[in-house]
């Protein structure tokens, strides 16, 4: 009796530190957006910018830092997204921003539920080949498809109405800055309890031991292609609110170039973490705009010495560096 009293008091207290930890990185990413609408007023179209692209960043890790999925081509996700958000308006009419979500969640999924089928049919170099495949033909498409998509001049004619009726789109960005800030918020807190839940469990493991999770007569291919949804729809989210504040839907939203950056942010926050996710985002993309303002002949070198430096001095990303510091020393005063 005394042994299961024990049990349940060390998950409860397990639990409660998770709450703990999830306040306080909501309050951190909260305190940022703070710092950033304040530091930051004249540019909340960067700020909006990053969010979309933290949206990517961390469908990303779903795939790549939780699941252990090789790919470089997880921007057709995004640009999915962002077409199906971009077209219901441009051709259809609809303009409430929630609908417009709904359609880019949709066409994220879509997207997903198509890669993954195709790239999980292989695993290593194949599957990284395979995803570069599919950027392409995913670019391909939406060029073929100019009579829907805009082709090379892009989708225009967006007109999102007023969020909930009320707040209008104008053209400083604090409504897109608010409704995007909204969404990774709620993102964030479902993908965290996402990344908890047996289900979560059973991806961390499959990236660990595949054949093992398969014995014991799990589905490690079937529960990829439901982790890839999943990651389509945050991606979609992403991508839906890009066309959404910038009214216009080009074909860098599904690039390689796009795929190549985000899984470089991903690797200078740290894979397998979500606050990694968010704080190789952040950093990247500051960085990226601080030194291509102050050098634009150079600038590409600067950031690729400030990658070749996270990589060998700090493999697990600055994020998963920092935590695992601050883990030893906790453990070395206890």
């Amino acid at each position: 009796m005394a042994l299961v009293l024990n049990n349940v008091n060390g998950r409860l207290q397990q639990r409660r530190g998770y709450v703990s930890r999830d306040l306080a990185g909501i309050m951190v990413i909260i305190a940022v957006a703070a710092i950033g609408y304040f530091a930051f007023p004249d540019n909340l179209a960067l700020l909006t910018r990053m969010i979309t692209i933290a949206l990517l960043v961390l469908s990303l890790d779903l795939v790549t830092g939780y699941c252990g999925v090789a790919t470089l081509g997880h921007a057709a996700l995004f640009g999915s997204g962002a077409y199906a958000a971009g077209i219901l308006s441009a051709h259809y009419g609809i303009n409430d921003p929630l609908l417009m979500l709904l359609a880019g969640i949709a066409g994220g999924v879509a997207s997903g539920l198509l890669s993954g089928a195709i790239i999980l049919r292989a695993h290593g170099l194949p599957q990284l080949v395979l995803s570069i495949a599919l950027i392409h033909l995913f670019h391909e498409f939406a060029n073929k498809a100019s009579s829907w998509t805009g082709g090379s001049d892009g989708l225009s004619g967006i007109a999102p109405d007023p969020v909930l009726g009320f707040f209008e789109f104008d053209l400083y960005g604090r409504t897109a800055f608010f409704f995007g800030m909204t969404l990774l918020l709620v993102v964030f807190v479902l993908l965290r309890l996402l990344v908890r839940s047996p289900f979560g469990m059973l991806c961390r493991a499959i990236k660990q031991d595949p054949l093992r999770v398969r014995a014991m007569g799990g589905s490690p291919k079937g529960a990829l292609i439901r982790m890839y949804a999943i990651s389509g729809a945050v991606a979609g989210v992403g991508g839906a609110l890009n066309a959404i504040s910038t009214q216009v839907v080009g074909f860098d939203s599904l690039s390689f170039t796009q795929s190549a950056e985000a899984l470089v942010m991903l690797v200078l926050g740290g894979t397998g973490s979500l606050f990694g996710a968010l704080s190789g985002t952040i950093i990247f993309m500051l960085f990226e705009d601080y030194v291509s303002a102050a050098n634009p002949f150079h600038w590409l070198t600067m950031v690729g010495a400030l990658l070749i430096a996270v990589v060998l001095f700090a493999p697990k990303g600055l994020y998963g560096t920092a935590a695992n510091f601050i883990d030893r020393r906790r453990e070395q005063r206890s």
